[in-house]
């Protein structure tokens, strides 16, 4: 059954009658996503520094944010979880998701980098994959500047940034585990482009993430049709997946998206990739990010920050 608090919230946004992305041009989604944050974000923890950096890429900078936790010794080299905010690939940026990246980094005690790549209309797919790529790199390379451990590396992100972070995961092993990449953060990530499962169906109507919105989302992303079959779209149609790196699977039961990532999970799993695969039947898209209203954001964020800090030190 659906989460009372997390059918509370829905029947807040009904009230609310909230206009659908789909109806709206890109900019003003953007600033309509970000004015609600507000409301839903919980307080964000104290950090010991937070800076705003620049890597370079393909396409021109990347604009970055440093998480370093309080209570941890300045010099020390830090496991690091590079994070790429969700929003289909149109929408969020670093102050979307930055109360997300400061508690993963408190959770896990790890330095967290978010990556704020590009996005469509204005760049087309592969361009986010260009930029996500480009920063996990960077990160390893920089890794004395950052004062961060690179054979202790993750990537991670939610929804749109889960595919992504699952993309770069699938690149650095094809190209000879540069970087190397220790863990996989995948939250309710975005698997398959065909968006043709079961949980499609049953959930893409008032819950929050709407199917309208998500063909919305990949017309201002994608070129057309022909880049679904991509596997950088598309990560569950890449050919083999085995030796990639371990990964925790976080789906939520009342999602559109909950199908494919159990799906990603148990193909990752299949291929001999160690896989924690985690549901919270009750709860809908986005709800890790909705802290301030959905109490079991908090959960899984903590029960996250346990996961990474294990992989760490087994990495």
């Amino acid at each position: 059954m659906l989460d009372k608090e997390a059918q509370a919230f829905l029947e807040a946004v009904r009230l609310a009658n909230r206009p659908d992305f789909s109806t709206m041009s890109p900019a003003d989604a953007r600033k309509l996503y970000k004015e609600t944050r507000g409301a839903v974000t919980p307080e964000p923890p104290e950090m010991s520094e937070v800076d705003n950096l620049a890597a370079p890429g393909p396409h021109g900078p990347i604009p970055l944010r440093y998480y370093r936790p309080a209570g941890l010794p300045k010099r020390e080299a830090l496991p690091v979880l590079v994070f790429y905010h969700g929003g289909g690939w149109v929408i969020g940026d670093l102050d979307t998701h930055d109360v997300v990246c400061r508690l993963l980094a408190t959770e896990a005690r790890c330095a967290v980098v978010s990556v704020d790549y590009r996005m469509g209309p204005e760049a087309k797919f592969p361009v986010a994959v260009d930029d996500a790529y480009a920063a996990a790199k960077w990160v390893a390379e920089e890794a004395r500047f950052l004062r961060v451990d690179a054979a202790r590396l993750a990537v991670g992100g939610d929804s749109a940034g889960g595919n992504l972070a699952a993309v770069v995961s699938l690149l650095a092993r094809d190209r000879g585990h540069v970087p190397k990449i220790a863990y996989q953060l995948l939250i309710y990530p975005g698997t398959d482009m065909y968006m043709d499962t079961d949980s499609h169906r049953r959930y893409g109507e008032g819950h929050l993430l709407t199917r309208t919105a998500m063909d919305w989302f990949q017309q201002q992303y994608l070129n057309g049709p022909q880049d679904r079959d991509d596997w950088r779209a598309s990560p569950l149609r890449a050919k083999e997946l085995k030796g990639l790196p371990p990964a925790y699977v976080l789906v939520a039961g009342h999602d559109p998206l909950r199908d494919e990532g159990e799906a990603y999970a148990m193909a990752m799993k299949k291929a001999g990739v160690p896989v924690v695969f985690r549901e919270f039947p009750g709860q809908i898209h986005g709800f890790v990010v909705l802290g301030k209203v959905l109490p079991q954001a908090g959960q899984a964020i903590a029960e996250m920050g346990v996961a990474l800090r294990l992989a760490f030190e087994q990495a």
